[in-house]
């Protein structure tokens, strides 16, 4: 059907803001929750009332107003694609609809679309951009070294009466002190370091080599000025340590029985190693393109500083990029950014993603590039191998919308600087499976 709302006006809030007013006549939305509710009532299941048989008042009390705000948003958004298309305005992000206060007068419901325009770029010569490509091909060694890291995952430890050295595990209790405090006021704090693992601070760590089970030794410590302890930070310590127990590793053979506990069920060699071969090139195969999409954008990000960007994009980029940082830092055990404009140390890389993106995403309008649904499938495929049940990572991807549209619009993204980099002028630079994942 037609939509109803009406362009009022369309005015510049900014070298790139607009705001534009829209008037959705009530009747018209009215009608719709009418229609709405009326479809509702043929199928609710409402206890006490037969189905088909729930009375009007019912329905209405119950979906009404869930019913026209979903009409409401409907048709302000189809009107504003509406206006938008009429007169050829290319939206960066998406607009924020907001009722106009006393909004409703006159029969009309007025509402408020604030939103940004993408920037002009001009001619857009991808060939004047240089950029290396790097490649890169999965070795024999390459597989061996992920044999050993699997054995390594797998393996197990088991007592000895030796000196400790280099690989051996060591169960360790140990308390500081600093100055007159002893930390932790009484008792000891236990933990298994792995020397060479790099868990402890160098010098702990290295004390623990010729250490026999039950031998103490006190190591004079200074912690450096970020540690996570802050009462530690920056302070000389006296650190009493005692080795309970120093075990060694023992790995298992990649036998029949190892084999087959990943899945390979031959439990054959050659299969084991050509099923390892296709997951590391899958994987080298993402690096790469990470890596070209890296050169990529900093060559557009350097060709194109000069443009103005829309301010409210930036801006949620960069609130995004600080409440990832943020949540990273949370998991790690440290502080992230705190504050209400913690997100201004991250508007330099912001900005560069928001041009990137708009500048990626405006090359393949005037080339008329297409998604292709091979590379969609293969993206899909690969993000899907680092599961364990990738089969149920596949069909979650696919029976959620926003999940897949996020999917849809890297896959765009990898396509579209695919083709500018066939079209810059680039050069090829070889490098080993381990640099390229680097």
């Amino acid at each position: 059907m037609a939509v109803p709302a009406t362009q009022v006006s369309v005015e510049n809030t900014g070298n790139l803001g607009r705001r534009m007013t829209l008037r959705v006549p009530a009747s018209d939305v009215e009608e719709q929750v009418g229609g709405r509710l009326r479809e509702i009532a043929r199928t609710a299941r409402i206890k006490g009332f037969r189905p088909g048989k729930v009375p009007t008042s019912v329905v209405r009390q119950r979906f009404g107003a869930q019913v026209r705000a979903e009409v409401l948003d409907g048709l302000l958004r189809e009107g504003f694609d509406s206006v938008v298309r009429e007169n050829e305005l290319k939206v960066a992000g998406n607009p924020r609809i907001e009722p106009v206060e006393g909004g409703e007068q006159g029969g009309e419901i007025a509402y408020v679309a604030d939103f940004e325009l993408v920037p002009e770029f001009g001619e857009i010569e991808v060939e004047k951009l240089q950029v290396v490509r790097n490649t890169a091909e999965v070795t024999e060694e390459d597989i061996d070294r992920m044999v050993a890291n699997l054995r390594q995952q797998r393996r197990s430890w088991t007592a000895v009466t030796r000196p400790a050295k280099e690989g051996d595990a060591v169960d360790v209790e140990n308390w500081s002190q600093l100055g007159d405090e002893r930390l932790p006021p009484e008792g000891v704090e236990h933990g298994v370091a792995v020397i060479g693992a790099g868990s402890m601070l160098p010098e702990l760590e290295q004390a623990l080599v010729g250490m026999t089970a039950g031998e103490e030794k006190v190591v004079e410590v200074t912690f450096p000025e970020n540690w996570r302890v802050p009462k530690l930070a920056g302070k000389t310590v006296q650190v009493h340590m005692k080795a309970v127990q120093v075990s060694e590793e023992v790995l298992p053979e990649v036998d029949t029985a190892f084999i087959r506990s990943f899945g390979v069920k031959s439990g054959e060699l050659s299969q084991f190693r050509s099923e390892i071969r296709a997951n590391l090139e899958r994987e080298l195969k993402g690096a790469l393109m990470n890596r070209l999409r890296r050169a990529v954008g900093e060559q557009l990000a350097e060709a194109y500083a000069h443009v103005e960007l829309p301010p409210r994009l930036v801006e949620q980029e960069a609130s995004s990029l600080a409440a990832s940082a943020r949540q990273q830092a949370a998991q790690q055990g440290r502080p992230g950014p705190q504050g209400e404009d913690a997100y201004q140390q991250f508007m330099e890389p912001a900005r560069k993603r928001v041009l990137v993106a708009l500048l990626v995403g405006e090359i393949a309008r005037r080339n008329e590039l297409r998604l292709d649904p091979a590379r969609l499938n293969e993206l899909l495929r690969l993000i899907a191998s680092t599961y364990e049940e990738p089969q149920q990572v596949i069909e979650l991807y696919r029976n959620d919308p926003q999940l897949m549209a996020g999917l849809q619009n890297r896959a765009m993204e990898e396509q579209v600087i695919d083709w500018i980099a066939e079209r810059a002028q680039h050069t090829v630079e070889p490098m080993t499976f381990q640099e390229a994942i680097g």
